[in-house]
């Protein structure tokens, strides 16, 4: 096995769990909103909550989700300021396991270890530091700091660049294809696909790994790398 110097790793859905972070902020929400909703209702709201959610994702400004979901569960105290909301709760809303701490500090004693994340510096810089992140990695590109976003390959060799790697020396991992396996394919570097929940690829685009256990990534650990 070929040795590498360098693993990449996208945030959302990849490091951290953002589904887990929507459910929190939606509790939250229930609980300033609508005070005691009875389960069954409870259930429908948060199904519901995460449509708008995944129709908004990749979008700043949140506004339009809680309005969406406003009007079609009429709250009993409406949010003065969904955005703000949003910007102040959500980072707080996501954890990281240690086993997945642990994990990328084993990778960092064999290789440098790097974020490329989309998004604005606010919400991911404060995502990054609740979970402790921060002290994980050697470089952090968040993609409104430097003007550049996934999958845009110049993203990917500004990373390389301030780890001073070649990109067939390096992997990047992530959940998205497009942004993720293709984009960083598009600037040399291996695409490793992270997919836990095992969704079919029905896209073109090919990765160089598909893996449903960031502990699958360990095998670029093994002694075989060093021979």
């Amino acid at each position: 096995m070929r040795k590498y110097k360098a693993m990449l790793f996208d945030l959302d859905d990849t490091l951290l769990d953002r589904n887990q972070a929507v459910d929190n902020i939606f509790h939250i929400m229930l609980k300033e909103c609508y005070g005691n909703v009875e389960d069954r209702l409870k259930t429908e709201m948060l199904r519901k909550f995460k449509e708008y959610d995944h129709d908004g994702y990749g979008v700043s400004d949140k506004t339009a989700v809680f309005q969406s979901f406003f009007d079609e569960f009429p709250p009993v105290y409406r949010l003065p300021e969904p955005q703000e909301f949003w910007n102040q709760q959500f980072p707080q809303c996501f954890s990281i396991s240690e086993h997945t701490v642990n994990l990328v500090k084993r990778v960092q004693e064999h290789m440098k270890v790097a974020i490329i994340t989309n998004g604005t510096v606010h919400r991911q810089n404060a995502k990054i530091m609740n979970s402790g992140l921060h002290k994980c990695f050697d470089v952090i590109l968040i993609s409104e700091e430097v003007g550049l976003e996934k999958p845009d390959p110049r993203i990917f060799q500004l990373a390389l660049n301030k780890l001073q790697v070649h990109p067939e020396d390096a992997l990047f991992v992530g959940d998205n294809l497009e942004k993720d396996v293709k984009g960083p394919q598009g600037a040399g570097l291996k695409g490793i696909w992270f997919n836990p929940s095992g969704m079919e690829n029905d896209s073109d685009i090919k990765p160089d790994e598909e893996i449903q256990s960031l502990d699958e990534l360990l095998h670029y650990l093994s002694p075989k790398q060093f021979t």
